[in-house]
C-alpha cells in the first residue's frame, strides 16, 4: 500500500504517519488489510525537526512543493496512490490575511489532487480535512451536528466548505472514495504558534508548561470546541478504515469534541499538573482574532462520529498529560 499526507511534515501529518508505521497499514472493514510500503509527506517546506520514527526510514520519503503546483501533483502520482490524507491547507487567520494564497492552496490544490486521484481509476480512499470552520452566520445553532448547514463566515471556511461538497460529488461518481474529517480545534501542539485564529488553545497549555506567559486573545468565556492530537490521529485513520455504505451519501463526519470555554482550558492545566502558573496567562483581547472566534460554533455534537467509531478523549486533562508525557516528560 502507497499512502500520501499532504501536509506531511506538519505537526498532525508527522503523527499521523508515525501511528500508520506503528500500525504497518490499515484495516479496512470492506477490503483485506493493506501492509504499508511507503508513506510519501508532502509539504512546502522541510521541517525544523523530523520524528525520530520517520527520520531514515526507508518506508518513507519527503516530497516537497507546491499543491497548487500541477506538476508537482502530478509528480506524486507518479506510482499509483491506494490512500491519501489531504491535511495542507492555509489556516484560517492567515486565509483572511491573503485572500488569494488561501483559495489557491485550500481550493485549487484540492483540485488538483482529486484529478489526480480520479485520473488513478483505482477506488483510492481519500480522507480530507475540514474544519468546524465551515459552519458560521446569523442562523448558525449553538451546537452544530453533521446535519447543520454549511455556512461559514471566513474565506478559510468557505474552502473547507466547497471541498466537502467535492469530495461527496467525486465520491458519488466513483472517482475515488472519499470522506471529510471535520476538525474541532487541536490540541496541543508543540513548538511555536501558526497563524491559525485558534493558535493560542494549545499556548495555553503549551507555554505556561515551558515557564513562558501567554497571551490570549479572547474573553474568558469564549466557547472553544476542543480535541485533542491523539484523538484525531484516530479519527482519521478510522475514517479511512470505514466502509462507503456506513457513510451513505454525506461523507462529511464531524470529529466528537470536547466543549469547554477557555477559562475552563486555563483550569484544567492546573487541574492536571496541581500547579497554579500565577501570572502566565494574560487576557489581552485581539478583536480581529476574536471576530473570528465568535463566528465559531459555541458546541459540536458529535454524536454520529462516536456512533461511527471515532475516538475522544474522556476530559481536557487527558490530553494535558499526555501532551507532557510525549513532549515534555
Amino acid at each position: 500500500m502507497h499512502i500520501l499526507i499532504t501536509g506531511g511534515t506538519g505537526f498532525i501529518g508527522q503523527r499521523l504517519a508515525l501511528e500508520l508505521l506503528r500500525r504497518n497499514g490499515l484495516e479496512f472493514e470492506d477490503r483485506n488489510a493493506a501492509t504499508i510500503e511507503r508513506i510519501v509527506l508532502a509539504d512546502s517546506q522541510q521541517p525544523a525537526k523530523l520524528a525520530a520514527g520517520l527520520e531514515a526510514n526507508d518506508r518513507v520519503a519527503i516530497r516537497l512543493g507546491d499543491v497548487a503546483d500541477p506538476d508537482y501533483v502530478a509528480s506524486l502520482f507518479a506510482q499509483p496512490v491506494d490512500a491519501v490524507f489531504h491535511l495542507a491547507s492555509i489556516v484560517s487567520f492567515h486565509g483572511e490575511q491573503d485572500f488569494d494564497l488561501a483559495y489557491r492552496v485550500n481550493l485549487d490544490g484540492a483540485r488538483l489532487l482529486f484529478d489526480a486521484l480520479r485520473r488513478q481509476q483505482n477506488g483510492a480512499r481519500l480522507v480530507f480535512a475540514s474544519s468546524i470552520a465551515a459552519f458560521g452566520g446569523d442562523a448558525m445553532p449553538a451546537t452544530v451536528s453533521d446535519l447543520t448547514k454549511l455556512t461559514p463566515t471566513t474565506s478559510y471556511g468557505t474552502t473547507k466548505a466547497i471541498c466537502e461538497l467535492l469530495v461527496n460529488d467525486y465520491s458519488r461518481k466513483g472517482f475515488f472514495d472519499g470522506r471529510s474529517a471535520r476538525l474541532p480545534t487541536v490540541i496541543v501542539r508543540p513548538g511555536k504558534p501558526n497563524k491559525a485564529a485558534s493558535s493560542f488553545a494549545s499556548g495555553l497549555y503549551r507555554e505556561p508548561l515551558a515557564g513562558e506567559p501567554c497571551i490570549i486573545p479572547v474573553e474568558p468565556d469564549q466557547p472553544m470546541p476542543v480535541i485533542g492530537y491523539r484523538a484525531v490521529v484516530g479519527g482519521l485513520i478510522r475514517l479511512a478504515e470505514l466502509p462507503a455504505e456506513k457513510l451513505g451519501s454525506d461523507r462529511g463526519v464531524g470529529l466528537p469534541a470536547l466543549n469547554p470555554r477557555v477559562d475552563e482550558m486555563v483550569a484544567a492545566l492546573k487541574h492536571a499538573t496541581g500547579e497554579r502558573f500565577d501570572g502566565l496567562h494574560r487576557f489581552e483581547l485581539d478583536p480581529a482574532i476574536a471576530a473570528i472566534c465568535r463566528g465559531w460554533p459555541v458546541a459540536v455534537d458529535g454524536a454520529r462520529g462516536l456512533e461511527l467509531g471515532l475516538p475522544l478523549e474522556q476530559d481536557l486533562e487527558e490530553i494535558v498529560r499526555y501532551y507532557i508525557e510525549d513532549y515534555i516528560a
